[in-house]
Formats: structure tokens, C-alpha cells, sequence
């Protein structure tokens, strides 16, 4: 029979054992250069938009429900970036699953921008939890499973994710070496209740969009 590790409950030593991950501390963030400074300039609107946010809820992130946290604060955000161009667009709560190493991993993302028409094909970024703050499963133990699967369904090197923990943000990317492990890195963390870190967000986002959706 068949391993199975699903994305709700894994762990990252259950992963571990599945293919070996090291985790690089990146503390510069040197490996988020190329990301995290793309040239894009926000409009006015966007930038009204980021602050009426903030306005509206600065000060009540911290008592939201996973539910309230996602429809007041992340999903404006993301539909301002506004994911979908051609065949490739922002799919929400859509099952995933390959089979790695004899074991087979699968669940739904909470979020992926995908090629595809009316199912996701070819994944290129994740945003894995909206989770006030950490539970028993570890949202980035989940977004690495997930980023993992994606590069196995793909047959790339490189995939990109983030995870949300209330109004924390880390950005990650995993990366597949020629000896078959694998390298990933976390950033930093970047607060969505403040203006400047909500807009390095939204500029991270925008870049996906322009830098790695090809």
C-alpha cells in the first residue's frame, strides 16, 4: 500500500524523510534580490486602496478568524494584483498531488496563481496559510509539501511561495539540486499592519506576476 502525506497535517520531518530539505539562512535576503526589488511603482489607486485597508483593519488583525482574515485583508489584496492574464490566473482551494519517491502527497492549496483554463495545470506560485497564528501544522511545513509537489508536477528546478500567519508575511523558495535534494529559503517578515512592509507585499506580488509567470 501506498504512502500518503497530506498537505493539511504534514510535518516537516515526515517530509524529511520523503527527500532531504536543508534550510539556508538567507539572512540578508540575497536570494529575494532579483524578487524583491522589481521596479514596479504603485498607482494612486492601489496605494488608496493599500492604506483604506490598513485604516479599516490595523488594529483588529490580530482577533480575526482565518475566514474574516481572508476576506477582509488578503483576497482585496490579491484581486488588486489582479493574477489573471491569459491562461494563467489565481485558483483558490484546488487539489494538488504527486507521487515522490514511492509516496504519494496531496491536498488543497489555500491559494495558487496556474496555467489553466478551467482546472490549474502548470503551478507557479503558492500562498499557503491564512492562519492567525501557528497551530499544530506549521504553514510553512505545509507550503514546502506543496512548493515540493509543484516542482515534481512541472519538472522544474524552482518554485515560490508564501505563508501567512495573521499580519505576518514570509516569502520562500525552494529549490531542487542536481544531487536530487533540496535548498530553501525564508525571508523575512514583513507585517501587513504597517504601510511600507503592506506595500513591499504588494510589489512582491506584482513581480510574480511580471518576473516568474512565463
Amino acid at each position: 500500500m501506498k504512502k500518503h502525506l497530506s498537505f493539511s497535517k504534514i510535518k516537516f520531518d515526515e517530509l524529511n524523510q520523503v527527500v532531504k530539505l536543508i534550510g539556508i539562512p538567507d539572512i540578508y535576503d540575497t536570494k529575494f534580490q532579483e524578487w524583491f526589488s522589481y521596479p514596479y511603482t504603485l498607482t494612486k489607486t492601489e496605494l488608496l486602496l493599500l492604506e483604506r485597508l490598513l485604516n479599516q483593519h490595523k488594529l483588529y488583525v490580530s482577533t480575526y478568524s482565518e475566514e474574516e482574515l481572508k476576506a477582509k485583508l488578503i483576497i482585496p489584496i490579491l484581486n488588486s494584483v489582479e493574477f489573471m492574464c491569459g491562461e494563467i490566473k489565481d485558483w483558490y482551494e484546488r487539489p494538488l498531488k504527486a507521487i515522490i519517491n514511492g509516496v504519494e502527497i496531496s491536498g488543497y492549496v489555500d491559494f495558487m496563481v496556474a496555467k489553466g483554463i478551467k482546472e490549474p495545470q502548470r503551478p507557479y506560485f503558492f500562498i499557503q496559510e491564512f492562519k492567525k497564528s501557528k497551530a499544530k501544522v506549521d504553514p510553512e511545513d505545509q507550503l514546502l509539501a506543496e512548493l515540493l509537489v509543484a516542482i515534481e508536477l512541472t519538472q522544474t528546478t524552482i518554485m515560490r511561495g508564501a505563508y501567512i500567519m495573521g499580519k505576518a508575511w514570509n516569502f520562500v523558495i525552494l529549490e531542487k539540486q542536481k544531487n536530487g535534494q533540496y535548498e530553501y529559503y525564508v525571508s523575512k517578515i514583513f507585517d501587513n499592519t504597517w504601510l511600507e512592509d503592506l506595500k513591499q507585499i504588494y510589489i512582491n506580488l506584482q513581480a510574480i506576476k511580471y518576473l516568474y509567470c512565463k
